[in-house]
């Protein structure tokens, strides 16, 4: 299994051309299908996830990013079925993606394998009202919807006690005509995640987890998140963004849900250093089969 998990991220990597355009995710250790397909269904119960984040809040026409994912296992938890909602706006620019979703799960022993796939329509969307211009009539600067199809693919290995996963979420670059004006709006993103659970004790856990992201023109980006788990309820932590952005995470599960709010400060040298971001998300865990578990794992 090791060795056909390190063939598929060979595989990709080998077509890696690593300029940051996805929606950043705090909190992605919560909510991996949004960064790749091969989570769909995972959890072996029906989730689902709401997500907002306003990076540099305050500033006029800074980064807000909606989510939404709701993906279950079917067939003894073996495929996984779900649908994935992103809305990423900054300033004029508001880019709306609507993903579906299906993954497979090879088991052995306590570990397992997900292979993932999706596919969708991303509206690329550009209202110049939202600008205030010098000359309102000029035709560099109009209004402008255009939609387009895309479909990515990850590979995930994963246990009880960690989780490694490769995908691409749009595999197609994209390209929009705006006028007389063609623009290169997109390029593939890259994304290598990690995560494991050492247990301190009956009550303490500490969870370290990374994620490494990249694309062509961009320097790559490094996330590193440290937690502390109690009981498995409460989860308090500090992670960093290429050590230019620092953050608290605070997180606690209620019976079926699980709520999480980060809080991040950027440092001297970074953009948009005089303004905080914020980022909450709210996680419903529901059996509603048979085969379903009634509670939330440790990825």
């Amino acid at each position: 299994m090791l060795k056909l998990f390190l063939t598929c991220l060979l595989a990709v990597s080998a077509h890696a051309l690593f300029a940051q355009q996805d929606p950043l995710y705090a909190q992605y250790f919560n909510n991996p299908i949004l960064l790749n397909p091969a989570y769909t269904g995972s959890q072996n119960n029906w989730q689902n996830v709401i997500g907002y984040r306003s990076q540099w809040g305050g500033f006029e026409g800074n980064p807000k990013s909606l989510s939404f994912s709701s993906h279950m296992p079917l067939v003894n938890n073996k495929v996984g079925l779900g649908l994935v909602f992103v809305q990423d706006k900054i300033g004029e620019i508001t880019n709306t993606s609507v993903n579906f979703n299906y993954s497979y799960k090879i088991e052995k022993d306590l570990h397992s394998i997900h292979f993932g796939l999706s596919t969708g329509l991303t509206r690329y969307s550009v209202d110049a009202g939202d600008l205030t211009l010098y000359d309102v009539t000029d035709p560099n600067f109009e209004s402008f919807n255009e939609t387009q199809f895309n479909t990515g693919a990850g590979v995930m290995l994963r246990s009880d006690k960690y989780i490694f996963g490769l995908s691409v979420p749009r595999i197609l670059p994209s390209r929009i005509s705006a006028g007389e004006h063609s623009l290169q709006v997109y390029q593939q993103h890259f994304y290598l995640y990690g995560g494991y659970v050492f247990y301190m004790n009956e009550r303490w856990r500490f969870r370290p987890a990374t994620l490494l992201k990249a694309t062509k023109g961009a320097p790559i980006s490094a996330d590193l998140n440290l937690n502390f788990v109690l009981d498995d309820k409460y989860t308090a932590g500090v992670l960093t963004r290429n050590a230019n952005t620092f953050g608290l995470l605070l997180q606690a599960k209620i019976k079926e849900y699980r709520l999480g709010y980060v809080f991040e400060v950027p440092a001297g040298s970074s953009v948009g250093q005089r303004f905080n971001s914020h980022e909450i998300t709210l996680t419903m865990s529901l059996p509603v089969l048979s085969s379903h578990e009634p509670s939330f794992s440790n990825f």
